[in-house]
């Protein structure tokens, strides 16, 4: 087998104990040291508390890994060099002995392979602003149209254009309904301004879904469960458009362009909010991490 899984991973997928995927991006290229670590370490515990399987995710010298251990895990927070993979980058990486953290697309993938059903993350990625120029669409939309596998997240990130996002899920096939809210989260926001047509209340209805996906017996896509930060968690709604609108001009003033674009939106926004998008990011990817353990139980439970 590709995939190399760590003992406890191993043994959970073998005897039924709930499981949870968890990306590595936000470790290597989401924090600064030495929190990044001690984030890793912190939503692995959430899911142990929870009793579920933390499984992180990442490529190691070429060999992919479902589960790090605290060696594994300081590595990806520590070493330079550590690649961002998406899932497109796995085969290259895998080739070349490269080591790098998973993304969104990557770690569904990665995921769904080792048989782990249920993925917790921050905001997905999604379809850019300005996209009938650009053309730029995350990779993550893609992936999770052909790939069977439950994703809690807080919204996709609200520096994209989330009308055109929402829009491509349902081309796509893709199932997305809000947890205990009838509003689509926008990441650091608990609401982007867009409704979802359909909400779940309980960990339990979301593992019924899950069944229902697979007794359907229809093509392989995701469900997408948006769980918003808590408003007292959020940034700032005021703030938040502010500093996008400023984020925004100052891409386009420096020519930033393709993959750049993300990184320094995103970095604009910890600078200028003094830290509180970080914070409510931060706030969302705990939430979403216990969330996605109590799925993986009643989704053991069936």
């Amino acid at each position: 087998m590709v995939l190399v899984l760590s003992e406890e991973v191993r043994e959970a997928t073998g005897t039924g104990r709930p499981v949870v995927a968890l990306e590595s991006t936000i470790i290597a290229h989401g924090l600064p040291r030495p929190r990044n670590l001690q984030v890793a370490l912190e939503l692995e515990d959430v899911v142990r508390r929870e009793g579920a399987v933390p499984a992180t995710i990442a490529v190691l010298d070429g060999r992919p890994h479902v589960g790090l251990d605290k060696d594994q895990l300081e590595r990806v927070a520590n070493e330079d060099g550590i690649r961002k993979l998406g899932d497109r980058d796995l085969p290259l990486a895998m080739a070349a002995g490269a080591s790098g953290a998973t993304t969104v697309s990557a770690t569904a993938c990665l995921a769904a392979l080792a048989g782990v059903r249920v993925f917790a993350t921050g905001g997905l990625g999604g379809v850019h602003r300005r996209w009938t120029e650009t053309q730029d669409e995350s990779a993550d939309l893609g992936l999770l149209a052909r790939t069977r596998i439950t994703v809690v997240c807080a919204g996709v990130k609200s520096i994209l254009d989330v009308p055109a996002t929402l829009q491509r899920l349902e081309t796509l096939g893709v199932s997305v309904a809000g947890y205990r809210t009838e509003r689509f989260p926008g990441f650091y926001l608990s609401d982007s301004g867009h409704p979802v047509d359909w909400t779940l209340r309980a960990p339990e209805e979301v593992a019924a879904v899950m069944r229902a996906q697979d007794a359907l017996g229809a093509p392989e896509s995701a469900l997408i469960v948006a769980n918003p930060v808590p408003e007292d968690e959020q940034l700032d709604p005021g703030l938040h458009a502010r500093v996008l609108a400023e984020a925004l001009s100052a891409c386009e003033a420096e020519g930033v362009t393709g993959q750049a674009v993300t990184p320094f939106l995103l970095d604009h926004l910890v600078r200028h909010t003094d830290g509180a998008s970080l914070r409510a990011n931060l706030a969302a990817v705990r939430g979403n991490v216990e969330l996605a353990a109590r799925i993986a139980t009643a989704w053991a439970m069936r």
